[in-house]
């Protein structure tokens, strides 16, 4: 009887718990109210860009081609179709991609002028690397050696 008394007294308690849910959905409607109003914030920043002196795409340099041909007892070095040592390489080659490439400057052609190195088969490899040190070591940066197909036609300087 007296646990028959006590269930009867836990149903006639009222119920402590307040319904928060109306209070949710005031508090999300109040939300998206302000995020509808509130000013975004927008920063104007005023950003003053150099102008150019030239329009379009830069010029295409004009590739150097060094070639060197074989000879019965060492090697011979061409450069526009004239012949050079190993020792002038460094200066006709800066004067070669000059005169080829009048729009640029000094330090411009030693960084931005293309040297290709083109040999032939029967031209010991260790005389292809001396000729790309040359080069390097004049300050050229942008020397390669040429590679080509057999049937391929080779390019010609001049």
């Amino acid at each position: 009887m007296a646990a028959l008394a006590r269930r009867a007294r836990a149903h006639a308690l009222p119920h402590a718990n307040p319904n928060v849910i109306p209070f949710i959905d005031v508090l999300l409607v109040l939300l998206i109210i302000f995020m509808v109003t509130a000013p975004r914030p927008t920063t104007d920043l005023q950003v003053d860009l150099p102008r150019t002196q030239r329009s379009g795409p830069p010029p295409a340099i004009t590739p150097t081609i060094v070639e060197i041909r074989s000879t019965p007892d060492s090697y011979r070095i061409f450069m526009s179709g004239e012949e050079t040592t190993l020792e002038r390489l460094g200066g006709d080659a800066l004067s070669n991609v000059l005169a080829s490439n009048p729009m640029l400057s000094r330090q411009d052609a030693l960084a931005e002028g293309r040297i290709y190195v083109r040999s032939d088969l029967d031209v010991a490899y260790q005389h292809v690397i001396a000729v790309v040190e040359t080069l390097r070591d004049a300050r050229f940066r942008k020397v390669a050696i040429y590679a080509q197909n057999s049937e391929e036609e080779p390019p010609r300087n001049g």
